[in-house]
C-alpha cells in the first residue's frame, strides 16, 4: 500500500536548512545568532585563498563590507573590521573529543618508513 500526502511528507535530508535558502540585501547572509556564516573554505595549492561568507566569495585580503579577510584555514576565517576582529567556524557548533578504544594501544615507533623491521 503506497501513502502520499502532507501527513507522509518527508523533508530530503540532504538539504540544507530552509533558513540557509533565505537570500539577504545585505553584504552576507546572516544566521540565527544575526552573525555571519562561513559555508566554504578553498585552499588552492597555487593562487589564491578564498572563503565563502554568506554567500559571498571573499579572497584572501578581501573585503566584505567594512571587514578585511585577514586569515583563512581549513576551518576557520577571520575577519578584522570597525567592531575588531571576528572569527567564523566551518562548524561552529561541533565540540571534538578524542575517542579512545580499550584495549588498543598506539605505538610509537622511531624508525624511518611505514615498518621498522
Amino acid at each position: 500500500m503506497f501513502f502520499s500526502g502532507p501527513a507522509f511528507a518527508v523533508a530530503d535530508p540532504t538539504q540544507p536548512p530552509a533558513v540557509w535558502g533565505s537570500i539577504s540585501t545585505d553584504t552576507a547572509v546572516a544566521d540565527e545568532a544575526g552573525g555571519l556564516r562561513l559555508q566554504s573554505v578553498m585552499i588552492p595549492q597555487r593562487g589564491r585563498s578564498v572563503a565563502v561568507i554568506g554567500g559571498v566569495t571573499v579572497p584572501l585580503g578581501g573585503r566584505l563590507g567594512e571587514a578585511k579577510l585577514i586569515r583563512l584555514s581549513e576551518r576557520e576565517a577571520v575577519l578584522e573590521g570597525p567592531d575588531g576582529v571576528t572569527h567564523l567556524y566551518l562548524t561552529p557548533n561541533v565540540d571534538k573529543q578524542m575517542i579512545v578504544t580499550p584495549g588498543v594501544r598506539k605505538s610509537h615507533k622511531t624508525g624511518q618508513g611505514k615498518d621498522s623491521r
